[in-house]
């Protein structure tokens, strides 16, 4: 798909820098990071629709819907997408909490249940943080590595969060809407 109009959640400032060491973590070890895309408009977020076509007359709708931010995020444990050869994609799954569903169902509606991109249709959509792509099994293997490593060191230099676990902050929130249009190459925050 050539052209793009995701909307997308923005990450607080804390959870989106737990995000960056991660895809920092991964540059530096020589593997494939969402911390190589030069772009400014590059940030950490979670996809709530993609499709190839959005009217701007969504745009007072989801705005709109954006009062309802912040909302709680719970990050949980690396998800894989794809299949080799084409390169898998190495993600921070998002915890679905009710509130995020129905925001998720709500941007769904509002941009005219137009997602071309089917796994981000409600009941189909798995909530996650990208961290790499294009990785092959052995990147992958590695990747799992170099970022649990990388959460233990960060969990041993913050207070732990409830249960001890490592890794990154597991509470954050998302604060901001917004929506990208690689046809014009702009990102509007709603």
């Amino acid at each position: 798909m050539d052209r793009v109009h995701s909307i997308e959640l923005l990450l607080d400032d804390v959870t989106d820098a737990a995000v960056r060491e991660s895809w920092a973590a991964l540059a530096g070890a020589g593997l494939p990071s969402l911390a190589h895309h030069a772009g400014e408009t590059n940030a950490p977020h979670v996809s709530l629709s993609v499709t190839e076509h959005l009217d701007d007359r969504a745009d007072p709708r989801l705005r709109r819907i954006s009062r309802a931010l912040p909302l709680p995020l719970g990050l949980g444990g690396l998800v894989v997408f794809g299949r080799p050869p084409r390169g898998l994609v190495l993600a921070r799954g998002v915890i679905p909490t009710a509130a995020l569903l129905a925001l998720h169902r709500d941007v769904h509606e509002s941009a005219g249940g137009a997602a071309t991109v089917a796994h981000t249709t409600p009941g189909r959509w798995t909530p996650h943080v990208t961290l790499a792509s294009r990785l092959d099994p052995d990147q992958l293997a590695r990747a799992i590595e170099v970022l649990a490593e990388a959460d233990r060191a960060a969990a041993s230099t913050r207070a732990p969060e409830p249960g001890g676990a490592a890794g990154p902050p597991e509470s954050g929130r998302v604060v901001a809407l917004r929506r990208w249009d690689s046809d014009a190459r702009t990102v509007t925050i709603l």
